[in-house]
């Protein structure tokens, strides 16, 4: 998402790298690059001229003339101002103090309103509330079918007594649904209510109607993100002739240049509660402006990173797991297996890889990056037998073979799978010897038997330090007081074990990485690290 507005700003951000000083046709030039890219994904023009205007201001300020790096300082302006432009802090919903909370969903025809009720109930009952969704949109054929199929989907009930396709009374039902949810006791009501295929009176005053029969905590106005500044026009139209309280940007995931996500909450002064990033139902999340503007400037989005990890990571798999190292036992086929379909439960690795900082650069390969390998390597572990995948030594010509044939896939393939995972059991080894206060290196690290990438760095080890020399010294006294100084420091090196991350490391803390040879990665890792 926003990856032609994330290139341009960065690059005309780059150009102030190197500059000791900076004079104000630097600031000019960068801000002119920044107002031609924030016009060119479509963004409202009273937004750029304020945004552009606030940087400038700042960038000519003492807080820029007085970093010791102006180039830094006018990154972190920019950023400050972004996240000021998509709505400042993230807000909350306002929740009902008397239960249930009522939750109006409105926007035109086409803007995804019927799928993000499902997203939105299924978010809703992962953070613990029973929500209950009310099919009020009666006039689009099949609504209502289509949104029974979805809170089956979410698991979440649909109250829909009417059938649609013209037929009922939409206040009508919005009203009986939401006295449904104080007598079946759920704490959130999610009301749909129609669409048009453009604004109109008609539908204006059918949403007005069904505000003011129940009374909604959030109305909140839906809208495609891949329409630009007009979704700004649009919800400026609703804001004024129905009112609503917050706004949830639809195929956020198909805009590339960020003209609606950055234009509405300038235009309209409503904030961006959610986000639409997908087409499963699990692809919905809460919109941080912060997070969004890290994202734009290519500085990740490690934050919600961390959170879909720890929604997915089975927490009590985790401590088997450490539990079964620690204990000596060794790292199976089994076990990365789970850790894969764990992987999986995390999403697109596309996604979680685009969240890192810096990814810009290798936009490319993640745009290759093929999401099939982990449903190959699945194929092929369930396709060994259980004394094959405790014992993968065992498996010889013939079964990889039969493996093969029965997984769909290449002797090859089957090859480089065993070679990755010798190497992250050998991982796994190290880190259990490390757990049970074995003194292992850390893996990866020079010196530690995780050092295993390369053909050339497996069985070398850093040269052991002399544990003692002999002094040039002629007064023989002298040189018996540094011969033993000089064995009682290498005996407290010893004690140490090198460095912090294992033995291997050179003086000064910095790790020797000459026998790292990344011809030996997988595939996908060479890519990703620009590789052919």
């Amino acid at each position: 998402m926003f990856n032609n507005l994330s290139d341009r700003i960065t690059e005309s951000l780059k150009g102030l790298r190197g500059h000791g000083r900076l004079s104000e046709a630097d600031v000019d030039k960068t801000i002119r690059e920044i107002r031609r890219a924030l016009l060119d994904a479509d963004v409202a023009v009273s937004v750029v001229r304020t945004f552009t205007a606030a940087v400038r201001e700042r960038a000519l300020g003492e807080e820029v003339s007085k970093a010791l790096n102006p180039a830094q300082q006018v990154v972190k302006i920019v950023n400050d101002e972004l996240v000021q432009v998509l709505g400042g802090e993230a807000r909350d919903l306002n929740w009902s103090k008397n239960p249930p909370t009522v939750i109006m969903l409105a926007g035109l025809q086409g803007a995804g309103k019927t799928t993000l009720a499902g997203k939105l109930a299924q978010w809703m009952k992962s953070e613990g509330h029973t929500p209950l969704l009310v099919a009020a949109d009666l006039q689009r054929p099949n609504a209502v079918n289509q949104l029974q199929i979805v809170g089956e989907r979410a698991g979440v009930p649909v109250f829909a007594p009417e059938p649609g396709n013209g037929v009922g009374d939409p206040v009508l039902v919005a009203m009986n649904g939401v006295s449904t949810a104080q007598f079946q006791q759920h704490d959130v009501v999610i009301v749909d209510t129609a669409g048009r295929l453009g604004i109109d009176e008609e539908m204006m005053q059918q949403a007005r109607d069904i505000r003011d029969a129940v009374g909604p905590h959030e109305t909140l106005f839906v809208v495609d993100a891949m329409i630009g500044q007009d979704a700004a026009r649009v919800a400026e139209a609703f804001r004024d002739g129905v009112g609503f309280t917050g706004v949830v940007l639809s195929k956020l995931d198909g805009d590339a240049r960020g003209g609606a996500a950055l234009s509405i909450t300038g235009v309209t002064e409503r904030p961006i509660l959610f986000a639409s990033t997908g087409e499963s139902l699990d692809d919905f999340e809460r919109f941080h402006p912060d997070r969004m503007a890290g994202r734009i400037l290519d500085m990740g989005d490690v934050m919600t990173l961390i959170e879909q990890a720890e929604k997915a990571f089975d927490q009590k798999e985790a401590e088997k797991t450490a539990a079964k190292l620690a204990s000596g036992e060794d790292f199976t086929l089994d076990d990365f297996l789970n850790q894969m379909q764990q992987l999986k439960n995390m999403g697109s690795i596309k996604k979680m890889l685009g969240m890192l900082p810096n990814m810009g650069q290798y936009r490319e390969a993640l745009d290759n990056f093929d999401e099939s390998e982990i449903g190959r390597i699945e194929a092929i572990i369930r396709s060994m037998t259980p004394e094959e995948r405790n014992d993968p030594k065992i498996i010889n010509g013939s079964r990889r073979n039969r493996i093969a044939r029965g997984s769909g896939t290449t002797v090859q393939q089957i090859n480089q799978l065993l070679e990755r995972f010798k190497q992250a059991q050998q991982m796994m080894r190290t880190m259990g010897r490390g757990m049970s206060g074995g003194g292992g290196g850390m893996p990866g690290m020079p010196g530690g038997p995780g050092m295993g990438m390369g053909k050339k760095s497996r069985g070398r080890q850093a040269p052991q330090r002399p544990q003692g020399k002999k002094s040039k010294s002629k007064n023989p006294a002298k040189a018996a007081r540094e011969q033993a100084e000089a064995a009682k420091r290498a005996a407290e090196g010893g004690g140490q074990g090198g460095s912090a991350f294992g033995g291997g490391a050179k003086q000064g803390g910095q790790p020797d990485l000459s026998d790292f040879d990344p011809s030996q990665l997988p595939p996908e890792m060479q890519k990703l690290l620009g590789g052919k």
